[in-house]
């Protein structure tokens, strides 16, 4: 596979994965391609921990669905994130930027302007819709076969600091590598974010994984294979292009390519 069609069609995965276990050669294969990524003097600041044992994995499947039960029953997702929120397919081809949030019972779709509101989020909390998208994040963090922590030595992460802004950076260029070789394996990935939204979440991960104190668990990733007829097909170039948002071309002596953005993806 080339490697620009590598780029292009990376993309997040936001569904359930394959039950199958990720094989021995490919989790190598994926901290080799994350140790080759560039960092400031070749500090390589960043560790890993890869969870594969099932009861491990629910045990952080149950921290997350809690904490998107939690962040939403209270509105603080809703108002955190409320300017990305799109409530239909046509929305977000005309933004091009946020997250789908169609998973709505039926009785609440006739009021989605009113999801923000004071009112919307005392209905929402009455249906229990928190409730039943903690348990699907729940469910799809379970049915992962691998996850993955990235953690930074606080030796070179200390915040405040140069060496911070070098560290973080270096880690999501090895992040980077990770993401775009599971394009290449036929495997999907996504960050698995909400325990960093509710207090004292993060801390149970983080305890769960006995993250010593000279380092700093910055973020936690599901991964797993895909079904054949989901993976994102190659795109002939040079007969299709996606146009970039007027915004986001330079009119200067430095012009953006025209290649497009990936389709927006929903938070998770």
């Amino acid at each position: 596979m080339e490697f620009l069609d590598v780029v292009r069609r990376r993309k997040t995965t936001n569904g359930p994965f394959l039950p199958d276990r990720v094989s021995e050669e490919h989790q190598r294969l994926l901290m080799e391609v994350a140790g080759r990524a560039p960092s400031q003097l070749n500090s390589q600041p960043w560790r890993f921990v890869i969870v594969d044992d099932p009861n491990t994995i629910e045990t952080i499947a149950t921290i997350s669905g809690d904490s998107m039960t939690e962040a939403m029953s209270n509105g603080t997702f809703f108002e955190r994130y409320k300017p990305y929120f799109r409530f239909s397919a046509s929305e977000m081809a005309e933004r091009r930027d946020g997250m789908l949030f169609d998973k709505l019972p039926a009785a609440l779709r006739p009021f989605t302007t009113q999801v923000f509101t004071k009112r919307g989020q005392k209905l929402m909390n009455a249906m229990r819709v928190p409730q039943k998208l903690g348990e699907e994040n729940r469910k799809l963090v379970a049915g992962s076969p691998l996850l993955i922590g990235v953690m930074l030595d606080r030796s070179e992460y200390r915040p405040g600091e140069l060496s911070s802004f070098y560290s973080v950076f270096s880690m999501g260029a090895a992040m980077e590598n990770v993401w775009l070789t599971t394009v290449e394996l036929g495997m999907g990935i996504q960050f698995v974010s909400f325990p960093m939204e509710v207090p004292g979440m993060w801390a149970k991960i983080e305890n769960l994984l006995e993250v010593p104190d000279s380092l700093e668990l910055m973020a936690v990733y599901r991964l797993g294979y895909v079904p054949t007829e989901q993976r994102r097909p190659a795109i002939d170039w040079t007969s299709h292009e996606r146009k970039l948002p007027s915004q986001y071309v330079f009119r200067g002596t430095c012009k953006t390519p025209q290649t497009g953005w990936d389709t927006p993806v929903s938070h998770g």
